[in-house]
């Protein structure tokens, strides 16, 4: 099995800059957090876009389903950032052309290169359950799963749960 990993941006792949404070896109750490999670099967990473998931379109949204849909591998992990994670899971969710796909999305809410990150176990977490789980769209964050029409973000207490 091979791990399909698409990185779209979001608040795990900011970098910050120390000489303005500056939360920001760079290049991803995600060649970086595959080699520290030292994951044993083959992963394929594909670089969608880096953007902040507020930023991100409906075209962006397209983008990333068509990355699910010409993929070969059956175990797909994306990046995504939070605060819209959800919308663009429920354009996967909806979409017929990923029905044999194992799809799960995560992202974090500290940038993984800030200490205390929720992004390294987040990341690991996607991998090992987008191995397990049935063919799907889901979101896995800080060890948690859900379905793709039954999950929000809860900005207040920052977490996700159940609708």
């Amino acid at each position: 099995m091979t791990l399909r990993i698409i990185a779209t941006g979001g608040t795990f792949d900011k970098h910050y800059n120390e000489l303005n404070g500056v939360l920001g896109f760079a290049d991803s750490h995600l060649p970086e957090v595959i080699k520290r999670s030292r994951i044993t099967i083959p992963a394929a990473l594909e670089v969608v876009s880096l953007l902040d998931s507020l930023d991100m379109q409906d075209a962006d949204r397209q983008k990333v389903l068509a990355a699910c849909q010409a993929a070969t591998e059956k175990a797909i992990v994306i990046v995504h950032g939070t605060d819209t994670m959800r919308e663009t899971a429920e354009v996967l969710g909806a979409a017929a052309g990923t029905s044999d796909k194992t799809i799960v999305f995560t992202g974090a809410m500290i940038p993984y290169e800030i200490a205390n990150s929720d992004a390294l176990f987040n990341f690991g977490f996607a991998c090992g359950v987008a191995q397990t789980l049935p063919p799907g769209v889901y979101v896995a964050m800080n060890g948690t799963i859900f379905t793709w029409d039954n999950v929000t973000k809860n900005r207040a207490a920052g977490v996700f749960q159940a609708r």
